[in-house]
């Protein structure tokens, strides 16, 4: 399988189970997730569900992105763009506001290594 495609596909998969975790039941997200969580506000969840949302319609981009040749590189493109903002935010957090939980820490891992490897096969020959 081309790497531009797998690298889609795992990446609709992934983020769509990230983006489920934080909006189909924000409540046990903050529960399971978060220490000394309380019961989302109604605003914390209308935030979370439209971040789900977000995540979704950008994996069913890369999806997209995976299986049409036109739109193969964009897909790569925005992927990096995705976790390059991402990792910057959640760098920016951990220097602002201190080390987050463990969940979170993994993410920036996560989104830290991608940005490298999107490059990457962005620039190789297929």
């Amino acid at each position: 399988m081309n790497l531009k495609k797998g690298l889609l596909i795992f990446s609709f998969f992934v983020v769509c189970i990230i983006g489920l975790l934080y909006g189909v039941s924000p409540g046990w997200f903050f529960g399971t997730f978060l220490v000394d969580s309380q019961t989302p506000s109604v605003d914390q969840s209308h935030i979370l569900r439209a971040v789900m949302m977000l995540y979704v319609a950008l994996a069913l981009f890369w999806l997209y992105s995976a299986f049409s040749d036109k739109y193969r590189d964009a897909g790569i493109v925005v992927l990096c763009l995705f976790c390059g903002g991402l990792v910057t935010g959640r760098i920016l957090s951990v220097i602002v506001d201190g080390i987050p939980s463990l969940l979170l820490i993994l993410y920036v891992f996560m989104e830290l290594s991608l940005v490298p490897v999107c490059i990457w096969i962005l620039r190789r020959d297929n």
